[in-house]
């Protein structure tokens, strides 16, 4: 497949500061250039085809939510299981009357504070969407993403867009443009090019499919943020506090159906093995560099992973991009530390990094 890769960095120029885009007519050209563009991959989801494309979490990789056909492709593409749900992207709040029957004024309150933004809702589904988007489940996932990339096309698409992270499944999710062209090209029809993606992990998924809102994926909105908007006990779903490993197809599959992204299978996991270290940050960077010796003297190329001790978000931002950097060295090892899991951003990276290394857990 012959992949059209777009760059549509201008777009953010307008958004962010207009007054560089009226004052310049070379860049008012040349904004009016990159909405053609976005119009050009909105016509190939309307035309049952696959886009990538930015938000402020994770490149997606995009298809029309409500064409079974369509969505297929995503599962094709990725090398995804069939039973990992879709989160389903939209570009107006308004539109989630087109994905669910439910909308209470707990819903209506997170919206109108984390939308549009990282935060993922799990509701029942309407009968309109297939059931490949959501992983057979009777139930859909739902967000608003905060990238005007992202939003112009969806808009201009005209129909919900499916979305996992734009990689082969399995790989760390990509973050930087580089990222999406080394795992999509060839596989999709259009790649839009934005910027970085400033958040860095996927976002939060919270089940309010239930009685009571329980996170099934961590994110950059912590439990402590949604609490304080509805003014609820939110639970964490217990898988999340597992040290175990989750399966993949050489060690065969867990008896249960996710309900959200990354819940069963193996994710964000590098080339290279990989272990975490855990305990007091002293002796944390002290057996690192024990380890990173050692393993150096036998002949192995060691990466180090080392956040420093409060910076959750950085962590957040850098953590895929410095896997997949790994990867391009060609390193043979990964040690990294761990970041504190009582911080709620600290926990979605843990999450993220446990995966990673297969839960190959050192303690000191």
């Amino acid at each position: 497949m012959k992949t059209k890769v777009f760059d549509v960095r201008d777009i953010y120029k307008h958004y962010i500061d207009k007054s560089t885009v009226l004052d310049d007519a070379e860049t008012d050209e040349k904004f009016e250039e990159t909405l053609k563009d976005i119009d050009q991959a909105a016509q190939v989801i309307i035309d049952g085809g696959l886009v990538v494309f930015p938000t402020e979490t994770v490149y997606g990789l995009g298809a029309n939510a409500l064409n079974a056909e369509a969505t297929a492709k995503i599962f094709a593409a990725k090398g995804r299981p069939a039973d990992n749900p879709l989160i389903v992207h939209i570009a107006r709040a308004s539109n989630i009357g087109e994905l669910t029957p439910v909308l209470t004024p707990e819903i209506i309150q997170l919206i109108d504070n984390f939308w549009p933004g990282p935060l993922t809702i799990v509701l029942p589904k309407k009968e309109n969407v297939p059931d490949i988007t959501t992983g057979g489940l009777k139930t859909v996932a739902i967000r608003m993403p905060d990238d005007p990339v992202a939003l112009e096309l969806i808009n201009k698409a005209g129909c919900p867009v499916a979305a996992p992270s734009a990689n082969i499944s399995g790989r760390p999710s990509p973050t930087r443009r580089q990222h999406v062209v080394a795992d999509m090209d060839g596989k999709v029809d259009a790649i839009l090019i934005g910027r970085d993606c400033r958040v860095g992990i996927e976002s939060t998924v919270l089940d309010l499919s239930g009685e009571i809102p329980t996170i099934l994926r961590p994110g950059i909105i912590t439990a402590e943020n949604i609490e304080a908007v509805i003014n609820k006990k939110v639970a964490i779903d217990p898988a999340l506090n597992q040290r175990k490993g989750c399966s993949n197809s050489d060690e065969g599959e867990i008896d249960f159906i996710p309900k959200a992204p990354g819940m069963k299978y193996r994710h964000y996991a590098p080339k290279a093995d990989m272990t975490v270290i855990e305990g007091n940050r002293d002796k944390v960077k002290s057996e690192i560099e024990r380890l990173k010796g050692l393993n150096e003297k036998l002949g192995l190329k060691v990466g180090v992973i080392l956040f420093e001790e409060k910076a959750f978000n950085e962590a957040a931002h850098e953590f895929f991009a410095k896997l997949r950097e790994m990867d391009d060295e060609g390193v043979d090892l990964i040690l990294a530390g761990a970041l504190s899991e009582q911080d709620g951003v600290g926990f979605a990276v843990m999450n993220r990094m446990l995966k990673s290394a297969g839960y190959n857990i050192a303690k000191v």
